[in-house]
């Protein structure tokens, strides 16, 4: 579908099944109508239209000219790989002139990801403008010292204007232009994978557009005030950003999302997608409890679709925004359910968030802390991505996390000190952790697409950065310390709420350089002496206090060492040691490799 390039010419395929009359004019007719190139029917059951236009090359502008009644209507190509605008013209687009140099990238194993997700126009805009992918390549190296071994791109296709979080896509198979369009994508993840970044893309077919949708009633075809063919023309089409929700029931949008969805993973050898608002696919109003508003047809296509993407690259991670606790997201395709390899969990963020923004320690959940940090749902580890902060959550009328602990003084103690606990729970916990830009420095500003990312505060905060550093080190078993942090066993040791204490143990095979303890401690005292569960005899070596001073000017209260443990027993559980706790602080433990 859409412009291929062959020799001598392009072949130009369209589906447009209420047409009486399809052609293409572009570049290589001067755009003129009375040399347009007529299309014909490829059969008169698959309402696809193809013509071989001699001449036309890779670069060329085109668009169709669509007839069912009166005045052709210019349509931009549903399947343009580059365009100029929104509004503007499709580009013949050969994804062979990507230049991908030695790219011989393998990305990391599920479990070992840290993800990181920006919003290319405002990760890396400066004084000349918005940011672009090129700019955003000069950003890289930082993501590299601090760790993360994986960005997901907020949704990145062409959009109305050039200002947009990019979840209105009016073109699913084309790079935003103001962004660079293609070439600079492919460039960004030629440069990711070459620092060891997997790319992940947020993709969007929960709707479409609105605004500046050349799909809108394509053909000319349309029931009532409906959208056409590529869309329901009932009710089911209502969604909360317009009525262009996807007629899942029909096999060529079926086709249509899906091969956008492979050309990203397969042309521009991206590690792996997101999925938004996968809820809003097999549900009109996004709960899917309700039967009354299921959509069948969404359920069957994510379905399929991610069936077809595992059997082509199943080395690929695919994620959902389903924001439900529903286990049918990961469960497989074959056993019923949408066949997802993980999905964002509100079971974690929104009872972490709250214990974090509580003024009052004792108003503090700690057994809902402990239950979202061990995912008690989960088959696997990676089925889910774990966070304290992203797009929706620091955005639409809420604060980043250190403006919420403590509103106008984000720099203070408290905000510093409580944001730093729930990037050690994030990157502690079971699942993935995802930070959001500008976390690693406190940025304290609310998620704007118009607003670049204050980076000069990194500076200010440099201690935080190395604690985020260090935390990410750990969680990516860097130094061969740490590795139960990302096994698959997890462990409540103890949840004392008179002390504002949890001890927490991961582990993969257990024994030296494995097991992993946790102690946190969300209360403002200071506990000199608190008997901790080892869960063996030995040193442990403290890895990380977030209480050091080298994270922050006025941190350091407490000074806590190595422990040696022995195998007691302390009010019902093993105690083995004591350690000293500063107030809000996590401490991170495991033993030297045998």
């Amino acid at each position: 579908m859409g412009a291929v390039p062959d020799d001598g010419g392009v072949t130009f395929r369209v589906w447009a099944p209420n047409a009486r009359h399809v052609a293409v004019i572009g570049d290589f007719c001067d755009w003129q109508t009375t040399r347009k190139q007529m299309l014909a029917p490829d059969n008169a059951r698959s309402g696809t239209w193809s013509a071989f236009v001699p001449g036309a090359v890779p670069g060329t502008e085109y668009r169709f000219l669509i007839r069912r009644g009166g005045p052709y209507l210019w349509r931009m190509d549903p399947y343009g790989r580059q365009v100029t605008g929104s509004r503007g013209n499709s580009v013949v687009f050969d994804p062979a002139s990507l230049d991908w140099g030695s790219d011989a990238y393998v990305s990391p194993g599920w479990d070992e990801i840290v993800l990181y997700e920006l919003h290319v126009g405002t990760f890396a805009a400066d004084a000349r403008g918005a940011g672009t992918f090129d700019k955003a390549i000069g950003r890289l190296e930082h993501l590299a010292w601090l760790g993360v071994n994986a960005v997901e791109v907020m949704p990145p296709f062409e959009f109305a204007g050039t200002v947009s979080w990019g979840y209105n896509p009016s073109h699913v198979f084309a790079i935003e232009s103001s962004y660079g369009g293609p070439h600079a994508f492919a460039r960004f993840v030629r440069e990711a994978h070459r620092l060891g970044i997997a790319v992940f893309l947020d993709v969007v077919h929960n709707h479409l557009g609105p605004t500046d949708l050349d799909l809108w009633r394509f053909d000319g075809w349309r029931k009532g005030g409906w959208g056409g063919v590529y869309f329901y023309n009932d009710r089911r089409a209502l969604t909360p950003w317009g009525a262009t929700r996807p007629d899942y029931g029909r096999s060529q949008v079926r086709r249509f999302l899906r091969d956008s969805a492979v050309m990203w993973l397969e042309d521009f050898r991206v590690d792996g997608l997101r999925f938004d608002g996968t809820n809003f696919i097999r549900s009109r109003w996004g709960d899917t409890r309700d039967p009354a508003a299921y959509l069948r047809g969404g359920h069957a296509y994510l379905a399929a679709l991610t069936a077809d993407l595992r059997e082509r690259q199943p080395w690929k991670l695919l994620v959902a925004e389903d924001m439900q606790l529903d286990p049918v997201v990961t469960r497989s395709s074959a056993a019923g359910g949408l066949g997802f390899h993980a999905q964002w969990d509100a079971g974690f963020v929104h009872p972490v968030r709250a214990a974090l923004e509580t003024p009052r320690d004792e108003d503090r959940n700690l057994y809902a802390v402990a239950h979202a940090w061990l995912g008690h749902y989960l088959s696997a580890p990676h089925e889910r991505v774990v966070f304290t902060e992203s797009h929706d959550e620091v955005a639409n009328g809420r604060s980043r996390l250190p403006e919420t602990i403590t509103p106008g003084a984000a720099d203070s103690w408290h905000a510093r000190k409580r944001s730093a606990l729930g990037l050690a729970l994030t990157l502690t916990a079971v699942g993935l952790p995802m930070l959001f830009q500008g976390q690693e420095f406190c940025e304290d500003q609310w998620f704007s697409d118009r607003r670049a990312l204050s980076w000069e505060k990194g500076n200010h905060h440099h201690g935080f950065l190395l604690l985020v550093r260090d935390l990410v080190r750990l969680r990516r078993n860097v130094d061969r310390t740490t590795g139960g942090l990302h096994g698959p066993h997890a462990k409540i040791l103890r949840v004392d709420p008179h002390h504002g204490v949890l001890v927490l143990h991961r582990w993969h095979r257990g024994g030296p350089g494995d097991d992993t303890i946790v102690v946190v401690n969300l209360s403002t005292r200071t506990h000199g002496h608190y008997p901790v569960g080892f869960p063996a005899s030995g040193r442990w070596r403290l890895r990380v206090n977030t209480d050091a001073p080298t994270y922050g000017p006025d941190f350091g209260a407490v000074v806590t060492t190595d422990v040696d443990a022995t195998n007691w027993w302390c009010d019902g559980y093993p105690a083995g040691s004591h350690v000293a706790l500063g107030p809000y602080t996590a401490l991170v433990f495991s033993q030297d490799p045998a």
